[in-house]
């Protein structure tokens, strides 16, 4: 199924976007709203915090990589990221991508008042 045929059904999509600390983060450009943030640990270390986001038309993403300094920054559109038909798939997809069968591992979801 292609993007088309999924807004055709729903309406909307949803990608997700990803940050691994001290490595880079990236932020939503254009037509994305921010709806759920999770902060992935494996043994109790925090190792990426995963953003779901809203597509609403043309977006892009910024990628900044915090390993050299000045940071490189990278825009790139979206079409490069899965998408979901809904909030709850692309929470699904999340839960695939850590592997949540493992008792080190834990998918924590940010409270709505902190920054995405």
């Amino acid at each position: 199924m292609n993007d088309a045929d999924h807004v055709a059904l729903s309406g909307e999509l949803f990608v997700i976007l990803s940050s691994r600390p001290g490595e880079y983060h990236t932020e939503p450009l254009g037509d994305l709203t921010p709806v759920d943030a999770w902060d992935y640990f494996y043994c109790g270390r925090h190792l990426a915090t995963f953003v779901i986001a809203r597509v609403h038309g043309s977006a892009r993403i910024r990628v900044i990589d915090e390993t050299e300094f000045p940071y490189a920054v990278t825009v790139m559109p979206i079409r490069f990221l899965e998408k979901f038909r809904d909030r709850a798939a692309a929470v699904s997809a999340l839960g695939v991508l850590v592997g949540s069968n493992q008792a080190e591992i834990e998918l924590r979801q940010q409270h709505p008042q902190q920054p995405f």
